[in-house]
């Protein structure tokens, strides 16, 4: 039977007292791991192939070098230079650029607008991560895969968003920035932003840009407001490692296999 070997190129050699013994990841009635790695778009059977024999593919904590091995794809955890992989074809993650005065849900008993609106052409059932107000832009992420989406809402990962914010009100002074990143007294408790820059302003408003992990609800807004600035404009551009980028207003995309591994290794899938 084959078995898994840990490669030498990313951990330092270790003593053989200290070493600890390989786990054997080889399943006898599984799918060759070449063939997984090559369904997942890794490329041609050859280059998967390759990519084990360098030692660069690791299956539930091993690195594996041998091409005989097979695994279940069901349940193992496969990364290739780090990068989880998405061994189920069916489950994929969309990011959409959410359009103003649409609701981030999949239905609405009212008849509002929703983002399901935006991937009605596709078959797969999905659902929204997270949220935008109607009065709010930009990325939102929509997904079919229920652990990465629990894992991206759950507030233990902490990732991080970035909003483009245009404020009324003159100047925002560094004071105002140092007060917003050290912490605002809301009714709900204090809420901190990570990153406060000044983009551009002119007289009566600014813009900026915010990076924050709180996802409480219109927690952007409700902070300026706090600090008397309030919000005229609000475009999501960034969740994680996932960027709006040249994604025009409601219109959506497929997140490619390196978005989707980063996205993956920010929440430890």
């Amino acid at each position: 039977m084959p078995t898994s070997r840990r490669g030498g190129r990313r951990r330092p050699q270790q003593s053989n007292a200290a070493q600890t013994p390989p786990v054997d990841v080889h399943v006898a009635d599984g799918v060759r791991l070449q063939k997984v790695l090559a369904q997942a778009g890794l490329g041609s059977r050859r280059k998967c192939e390759e990519l084990i024999s360098e030692a660069r593919v690791e299956v539930d904590g091993q690195i594996v070098t041998e091409l005989g091995v097979r695994i279940d794809p069901a349940t193992a955890v496969v990364r290739v230079d780090g990068m989880t992989v998405q061994l189920d074809p069916s489950k994929i993650t969309v990011a959409v650029n959410k359009p103003l005065g649409m609701i981030s849900a999949m239905s609405d008993p009212d008849g509002r607008p929703t983002v399901a609106e935006l991937v009605k052409d596709r078959p797969e059932r999905l659902f929204h991560v997270g949220r935008l107000d109607a009065d709010s832009e930009g990325l939102l992420l929509l997904t079919n895969d229920g652990e990465l989406g629990n894992r991206l809402a759950h507030p233990s990962h902490e990732i991080p968003k970035t909003y483009l914010v245009t404020v009324e009100g003159g100047e925002v002074y560094p004071r105002i920035m140092k007060q917003l990143t050290s912490g605002v007294d809301l009714d709900d408790g204090k809420a901190r932003m990570d990153k406060v820059r000044v983009v551009d302003a002119v007289p009566g408003q600014s813009m900026l840009e915010v990076v924050l992990h709180e996802g409480r609800n219109r927690i952007v807004r409700r902070m300026f407001e706090a600090v008397g600035f309030p919000v005229t404009r609000l475009v999501r551009t960034r969740i994680g490692p996932i960027a709006l980028g040249d994604l025009k207003v409601g219109r959506s995309r497929v997140l490619g296999r390196t978005e989707l591994g980063t996205l993956m290794r920010a929440v430890d899938l």
